[in-house]
């Protein structure tokens, strides 16, 4: 499916090039005397690099990519492959670390995320935007370490580590925030 820049928004995936890129912002100039000058900030879903790229005709033109978002819920790793369970088909999926990425530090089992296909293939895994995890270690807090709040280091149960407030103690479960990787509060 074709569209124009008049349709564009954030988070809509286009086709350029052979490969997926999800529109992260657009503007478009208009001069006296020249043809529009549309900028769009973009992502590539494959490699993950962002680019600014710069289209300069009156009729700019898109391709809609064949993205695919699928409902699935982590069960379990091999030390190979990560297992999820498509929450509507029932039919399990093998993803790799490279797949993954970043989001094995926030991935513990019976995680429910949303799995991301092109052309039948698995690229991404789409995390909520906040995730509760525990803390496994982290050192003791003494009396008068700071003079205003303060943060220390702190490992959590899927191996990320991150800086929390001298507060937290080892069993505390705690909140993170997937798209920044910092902590967001206590929960317990």
């Amino acid at each position: 499916m074709s569209i124009n820049f008049s349709d564009l928004n954030r988070g809509l995936v286009i086709e350029l090039d052979g490969a997926p890129w999800m529109v992260m912002d657009y503007e478009r100039h208009k001069m006296q005397q020249r043809a529009p000058v549309t900028r769009i900030k973009m992502k590539n879903l494959l490699s993950g690099t962002v680019v600014e790229r710069t289209f300069q005709r009156y009729d700019t033109g898109f391709t809609i990519a064949d993205i695919d978002n699928r409902a699935t819920q982590y069960l379990y790793t091999d030390g190979e492959f990560y297992y999820f369970l498509d929450q509507e088909t029932f039919d399990q999926y093998e993803l790799t670390t490279e797949v993954l990425g970043e989001s094995l530090g926030y991935l513990k089992e019976n995680a429910h995320v949303e799995v991301v296909f092109y052309k039948g293939a698995a690229i991404s895994v789409n995390m909520p935007n906040h995730v509760e995890l525990e803390v496994t270690e982290t050192p003791p807090s003494f009396r008068g370490d700071t003079a205003q709040g303060g943060n220390k280091p702190a490992t959590l149960e899927t191996g990320l580590r991150l800086n929390v407030p001298m507060f937290i103690t080892p069993g505390t479960v705690i909140r993170v925030d997937t798209r920044t990787g910092a902590y967001s509060e206590r929960v317990s």
